[in-house]
C-alpha cells in the first residue's frame, strides 16, 4: 500500500464528531516502515490529537525516530498542510528536505519540503547552553 493509499485509509477512522474535518497522516521511516494516525477530537477541543502527531506516536512506539516522507489527506477543496504545531513535531524527526505530501480526497496533491512549509524551524541548536 502506498503512503497515500495508507493516509487516505486510516483517515477513515479519525473521530471527527465535532468538527467533521477528518484527517489521515503517514509517514515513511528511515527504516522503511509506515506509521499512520488519524486526528481524535476531543470535547474539550485543545485536547485533540492531529492525525501528524498521532502518526509520529506510533513511529516512536515502534522504535524508528527518523522521518524520510510525510503524506496528509484531509477532505478539502484544496491540499492542506500540517498545522504550526505539527509542522514543529514533524521537524523533530524529519530534515527540512524530507517531502510533505498533501492529498485532497478527490486526488489533488500538492508537495512541499518540510523546509518550505516550516523555514527556520525551532530546534535544540538554538537553544542557549553554558
Amino acid at each position: 500500500m502506498s503512503l497515500l493509499e495508507t493516509a487516505r485509509a486510516v483517515r477513515e477512522n479519525a473521530h471527527a464528531p465535532y468538527s467533521g474535518f477528518k484527517v489521515g497522516a503517514a509517514i515513511r521511516a528511515a527504516s522503511g516502515r509506515v506509521h499512520a494516525g488519524c486526528n481524535v477530537e476531543n470535547a474539550a477541543y485543545p485536547q485533540g490529537t492531529c492525525a501528524e502527531a498521532g502518526a509520529i506516536a506510533a513511529m516512536v512506539a515502534a522504535g524508528d525516530t527518523e522521518i524520510a516522507e510525510i503524506c496528509v489527506v484531509a477532505d478539502a477543496p484544496e491540499p492542506v498542510p500540517p498545522c504550526g504545531g505539527c509542522r514543529q513535531k514533524l521537524s523533530e524527526f524529519a530534515g527540512p528536505e524530507v517531502p510533505v505530501t498533501m492529498a485532497t480526497m478527490d486526488g489533488r496533491t500538492l508537495t512541499m519540503t518540510l523546509g518550505e512549509l516550516l523555514p527556520r524551524a525551532f530546534s535544540s541548536s538554538r537553544m542557549a547552553r553554558e
